[in-house]
């Protein structure tokens, strides 16, 4: 007797939906990005968004460009924006990462793109996120050229994404700055920050956890949530106007381990800055995290900017017409200490008072 096929229940017919990607959402994020995109556009951009890779070509005048790359995130900052859904500024704090850092060398950005991965994505969300990149695009003149949306189920939690930037810009050899000149007796200044921009949220994240804190609380005549969320400020266009008339010597992006770890990195070995800590007013934001968190002054030194998010080292002769210079570019600026000799043990950065 001849044996009958066993019957096999029907399958439903998969696709990358049921996955969990959602190809179509993907497209559409594309398609609303590109007028954002296309605002930043200038000179050089030769093929950009939607291609499998930008082209870029080498701006005129250099007699021997070097090219300058950065690379960063956002940190823990983007917890906050997840819970307090808040999205429409921290693609530029994206950007400014990157772009200031490049900017410490003398180099002017070009081009960025960006890497935005998620576990499903949220259309709306992921278009803020991208909108706020475009906006520190055009605050640093720089292209959004390319960049990757990644949607990847089960990697992240539900409403969760990650972000990374990539930086590339330019300058002439001739015309790096990398701290070589700094000498005894340099003026140091500092530019103001616009909050605690990208670093030290994982402390900042704890004192709002603390018992008592209220988030409708006001700082500054600030809500806190703005406060605390307040974009990364970017200082590529006033900092390359003064370097065409004022020699800088020496540029340090305040990031994670503030003015006594960020100031060092531009300093030769036998040099120290000297801070006067009452120079400049510490700013409500950080006077508030102090006192909600109890904590130490040298530990606010080494975690948060205190109000300084990018120093510049030129020539005592020169501090004046530079703090000049930069405060009609808009810039907040104070002389706050000036580089010495270092002593035997000493840090390369002290802050006095």
């Amino acid at each position: 007797m001849k044996r009958k096929s066993p019957v096999r229940p029907s399958r439903k017919s998969l696709t990358y939906r049921d996955a969990g990607v959602d190809i179509d959402a993907g497209d559409a994020l594309v398609d609303r990005i590109k007028p954002h995109a296309k605002r930043t556009l200038r000179p050089g951009v030769m093929a950009g968004i939607g291609g499998f890779g930008a082209l870029f070509a080498m701006p005129r005048g250099y007699r021997e460009p070097v090219l300058v790359s950065g690379t960063d995130g956002v940190g823990t900052k983007l917890k906050l924006a997840f819970e307090w859904r808040r999205h429409d500024t921290i693609g530029i704090d994206l950007v400014a990462m990157s772009v200031n850092d490049i900017l410490t060398l003398g180099a002017e950005p070009l081009f960025f793109l960006d890497y935005y991965a998620c576990g499903k994505l949220d259309v709306d969300a992921a278009t803020d996120v991208v909108k706020g990149i475009a906006a520190g695009c055009e605050m640093a003149g720089c292209a959004l050229i390319g960049g990757e949306t990644a949607e990847m189920p089960g990697m992240y939690p539900a409403g969760e994404y990650d972000l990374a930037g990539f930086a590339v810009g330019v300058v002439e050899k001739k015309r790096i700055i990398d701290g070589r000149g700094i000498r005894p007796g340099d003026a140091v200044l500092g530019l103001a920050s616009n909050g605690a921009h990208s670093n030290g949220y994982s402390l900042i994240r704890r004192i709002l956890a603390q018992p008592g804190v209220r988030l409708s609380a006001k700082i500054g005549g600030r809500a806190l949530k703005d406060a605390i969320l307040a974009p990364t400020r970017i200082y590529v266009k006033p900092v390359l106007q003064l370097m065409k008339k004022v020699q800088v010597r020496g540029l340090a992006h305040i990031t994670g381990g503030g003015l006594v770890d960020n100031v060092p990195r531009v300093l030769a070995p036998g040099l120290t800055a000297e801070i006067r800590r009452d120079a400049w007013p510490l700013p409500p934001l950080f006077r508030w995290l102090q006192e909600q968190g109890n904590v130490a002054d040298d530990e606010m030194h080494r975690v948060f900017n205190c109000g300084i998010g990018m120093v510049l080292v030129v020539a005592e002769k020169d501090a004046e017409r530079a703090r000049k210079l930069l405060e009609k570019s808009g810039e907040r600026v104070w002389h706050i200490g000036n580089v010495r000799r270092r002593r035997r043990g000493e840090a390369q950065t002290v802050v006095q008072g």
